[in-house]
């Protein structure tokens, strides 16, 4: 019986791997959906010109609990990243790491004019504050902007200005730092207790991996899906399929009538690939734009890591995450000239270009977790997806696997 439930599963991302294994681990045999041609969602890696290149610069956090849950992290080979970044102004370097776990830092980082004495202290007791706060304490705290909590805490606007905004700007996609405080505290914690890591082969073996561990899956590429209702799944080629169970793991707003969020608002940015002859930067560790003006927010040398391809140049990947009004070839030599204006970085050729419009979901009630019934929109369907509680692959994970297990509740 479980292997003639017709359980399909709508998108191919993180979510929808991590809700067809619990299924798989109780017996069924789902179905999935996806629009594109292969499986990964936001999770992807092009090769180009023997380069790896992610569609946008993405990092796994060590520290994800689902993460911990899911992957054999052994088997990525995970590159760690050093903890820090490197902070670029007027054409000057400094380096604000955690000496705590990289003792090489230790003085970069004490004697940097980025921010004061107090704010590295500062860093130092925010990082142990949460490290003794449960992410259900987290999550149930009140809310204020990211950029608020910042000054209650005594943060100076220098040290905001010149390594918060440009850090967190990589990761919550927006510069004004509006992002809720629950969200800063949840991934700051999650850097205090881990390390930013990339698999060798690139962010897109994550999925390959999660594709791997899948024996009784079957997959349909290519399939764009236009309606569910709770029996039935019309698909755009005019085709309908009787569904006993359908997990939506992308956006379900319009998939479904009375699916939340309506009017979900998606935060964008772009990527831009570089060779280069040279690092500027000697260890793998971001580097942060701390001038507002600019375009460029960060960047890193991909090849700074191993990697599975062998090259002879460098791999500069650049993000910008501020609005603007540059076609692609204006672009492009904006950021080469801010490049080499304010990092000393030049010769650089380049690679390629993603334009990711829906990089992020702009969520107002974030969640760390939901109870597997929330999961359940009504009769035969359901919704995972990280837009079900926050921005982030752990997100994306947890829904996945509650939204199976009120599949299987449901079932039985």
């Amino acid at each position: 019986m479980k292997k003639d439930s017709k359980i399909y599963i709508i998108g191919a991302g993180v979510s929808g791997l991590v809700a067809a294994q619990v299924l798989e681990n109780k017996g069924y045999y789902p179905i999935i959906l996806e629009a594109s041609d292969r499986a990964g969602g936001r999770v992807k890696t092009d090769i180009t010109d023997g380069f790896q290149l992610d569609r946008g610069f993405q990092v796994l956090l060590s520290s994800y609990p689902a993460a911990q849950k899911y992957l054999d992290f052994k088997a990525l080979k995970l590159q760690k990243l050093k903890p820090g970044a490197v902070i670029f102004k007027k054409g000057k370097q400094q380096i604000i790491g955690d000496p705590l776990r990289d003792i090489s830092t230790l003085f970069s980082t004490l004697f940097s004019k980025v921010g004061t004495l107090s704010d590295k202290f500062k860093i130092f007791q925010l990082n142990m504050k949460l490290k003794n706060k449960s992410m259900e304490a987290i999550f149930l705290s009140d809310e204020t902007s990211t950029k608020a909590y910042l000054q209650e805490f005594g943060f100076s606007s220098q040290i905001i200005t010149q390594f918060f905004t440009p850090f967190f700007t990589g990761i919550f996609l927006e510069n004004e730092l509006t992002t809720s405080s629950r969200m800063f505290e949840f991934v700051f914690k999650m850097f205090g207790e881990g390390l930013a890591v990339l698999p060798k082969g690139g962010m897109e073996e994550i999925s390959k991996q999660l594709v791997a561990n899948l024996s009784n899956t079957t997959f349909q590429y290519n399939t764009k899906v236009t309606l569910v209702s709770e029996e039935e799944i019309l698909l755009h080629s005019g085709d309908k399929l009787a569904s006993t169970a359908t997990i939506i793991a992308t956006d379900a707003s319009k998939l479904v009538r009375d699916a939340p969020p309506k009017n979900l608002i998606w935060k964008s940015c772009q990527t831009l690939y570089f060779t280069a002859k040279k690092r500027m930067i000697n260890k793998p560790m971001i580097g942060l734009m701390c001038n507002a003006h600019g375009l460029v927010n960060n960047i890193f040398y991909h090849t700074s890591v191993a990697t599975d391809t062998n090259n002879t140049e460098e791999l500069l990947s650049v993000t910008v995450v501020k609005a603007h009004q540059f076609s692609e070839k204006q672009l492009i030599a904006a950021v080469i000239k801010q490049l080499k204006e304010e990092c000393t970085i030049d010769h650089l050729t380049f690679l390629a270009i993603y334009n990711i419009k829906r990089a992020l979901p702009d969520l107002k009630d974030i969640k760390y977790e939901v109870s597997p019934s929330e999961t359940q929109l009504s009769s035969g369907v359901y919704l995972a997806g990280d837009v079900q509680l926050n921005g982030s692959l752990n997100a994306a994970m947890i829904a996945g696997e509650k939204a199976a297990l009120q599949v299987i509740a449901s079932l039985k």
